[in-house]
């Protein structure tokens, strides 16, 4: 019985599929309490669909997609910051016109100029198929990603929570937010390869959200996210092998069900902590 546990880990490709899993969701996890506490979770998911383009412009010109995927998540948070600061149409809005253009963009592309770019791999992710260059890759974007975090992390934690108040503290907030948009966007593009342009918004959000409700201390909001994307990622990683099912979608599931047993029954911020309090409150005021 113990032998068939442990059947996945005499293969190297579920190895490497069980470390790179872990590895970016500890990395998604880590900035998604950021983007939890500023309100980007629309902002993920336009970077992870508005890099698309940018990987087939990459194959066309012969260079690593990373490099394509990270420009054009750039580009289009800066479209985006351009229309939102000089036009009247609302930030939401904006999100949906250029998530969707660079999304669009990227199909045309594909479809266009043929090439061994497989679409449902950009979409879905290939982790089982992961090569040692593309490894290598995630491991740099991810250890560069923490290195930025874990030194700037106070710098972000207070631009994120109170933009106004870092700027008069004589934070450089314009700064700030080009450093959280640049880690969004390499983090999309290392995430990419795991679970593709659909589901890394939610490796993206849903472990700081989870978290969010369970504390309401920021230090232990990071170490519960980080916690839960490395070990959903981990186990997700490892079941698909099981059940011969999509690597991405069963981390995703596997989050998605922890978050729901946070909604529900988080001891302070849970829908049953929230029901109790209000009978409490109920049987207090009656005469």
């Amino acid at each position: 019985m113990i032998e068939n546990l442990l059947v996945p880990f005499q293969y190297e490709y579920m190895q490497k599929a069980i470390f790179v899993s872990a590895l970016i969701g500890g990395v998604c996890a880590f900035l998604s309490c950021y983007i939890i506490l500023k309100g980007w979770s629309l902002m993920g998911d336009a970077l992870s669909h508005s890099i698309v383009p940018g990987v087939s412009i990459a194959y066309m010109l012969g260079i690593p997609f990373a490099f394509g995927a990270f420009f054009a998540g750039l580009g289009a948070a800066g479209l985006m910051a351009y229309l939102k600061s000089n036009t009247r149409i609302r930030e939401d809005a904006v999100i949906g016109v250029v998530f969707t253009t660079f999304f669009a963009l990227g199909l045309l592309l594909i479809s266009l100029y043929p090439s061994n770019i497989n679409l449902r791999t950009i979409v879905f992710g290939n982790i089982l198929g992961i090569s040692d260059p593309d490894t290598m890759q995630v491991v740099i974007i991810s250890a560069l990603s923490l290195l930025i975090i874990g030194c700037k992390w106070k710098d972000l934690l207070l631009f994120c929570f109170d933009a106004n108040h870092a700027r008069s503290l004589g934070l450089n907030v314009r700064a700030l937010h080009l450093m959280l948009l640049t880690l969004l966007a390499m983090t999309a593009v290392a995430a990419l390869q795991t679970v593709g342009a659909c589901l890394v918004v939610a490796m993206l959000v849903t472990p700081g959200a989870t978290a969010y409700l369970l504390t309401d201390r920021f230090s232990k909001m990071l170490m519960l996210a980080c916690l839960m994307g490395v070990g959903s990622s981990l186990v997700g990683a490892y079941v698909s092998y099981f059940i011969d099912g999509s690597t991405g979608g069963c981390i995703v599931v596997l989050q998605t069900m922890i978050f729901l047993l946070a909604l529900f029954f988080a001891p302070k911020h849970g829908i049953m902590a929230h029901r109790s309090q209000r009978q409490s409150a109920s049987a207090l005021s009656a005469p």
